[in-house]
């Protein structure tokens, strides 16, 4: 429950995080969006709403935005390749084993796949549990490694642009800044929207 509490009230926990660790949770922050995309045991990280939080207190100068995009941006294409090139060598493995990666997330992820194309990398960005587990997949399908890099940066600068900016253009707003944790709570609801919608079809 720990987790839950720190996705829902990420403001408040990133403010802790500036305030004891100075210029160290840069690197604390592309650990997060790196580990996210990057490792098929942690969908559970936040990501969009993080973005979002992140780009508001660039916004107030409690952060730099100029060292927090490009930093960011790295760490998104970076994780993604991490996992493709995990599901690639060690895919099969990994899903003999069992215990590490559920079954579910690996079938909704094939069926996503199979409806998007190669787009799906792109797509994916923007839904949790998927951009988490497309890549692996990708890599399982040993999908041509340069298609996946296109995909991969295209989506990655997409997702990192649209959510961090939106924070950094609307954090100085004095509706936004006194009620984010309302935005975070809306962030996470429209992103997770698809996939229940898929669920209540299904």
């Amino acid at each position: 429950m720990e987790i839950l509490n720190f996705i829902l009230h990420i403001d408040k926990y990133l403010a802790i995080l500036i305030e004891n660790y100075g210029t160290l949770v840069y690197l604390i922050l592309f650990f997060i969006i790196f580990s996210e995309t990057g490792f098929v045991i942690t969908p559970f990280l936040p990501g969009d709403s993080l973005l979002f939080v992140l780009g508001a207190f660039s916004a107030v100068n409690l952060l730099d935005i100029k060292i927090l995009y490009p930093l960011l941006l790295t760490a998104a294409i970076l994780g993604n390749t991490v996992n493709f090139f995990i599901g690639y060598y060690f895919g099969e493995k990994i899903l003999r084993n069992g215990k590490l990666v559920k079954k579910e997330y690996i079938q909704q992820t094939e069926e996503f796949f199979q409806k998007h194309g190669g787009k799906a990398v792109i797509i994916s960005r923007f839904l949790p549990i998927f951009r988490t587990f497309v890549p692996f997949v990708a890599g399982i399908g040993k999908m041509d490694t340069h298609k996946f890099m296109f995909y991969n940066f295209i989506g990655g600068f997409s997702w990192i642009t649209l959510f961090l900016l939106l924070g950094y253009f609307t954090g100085n707003i004095p509706f936004v800044k006194e009620n984010i944790t309302h935005f975070i709570y809306a962030i996470i609801i429209l992103s997770f929207l698809p996939m229940v919608i898929k669920a209540i079809k299904k």
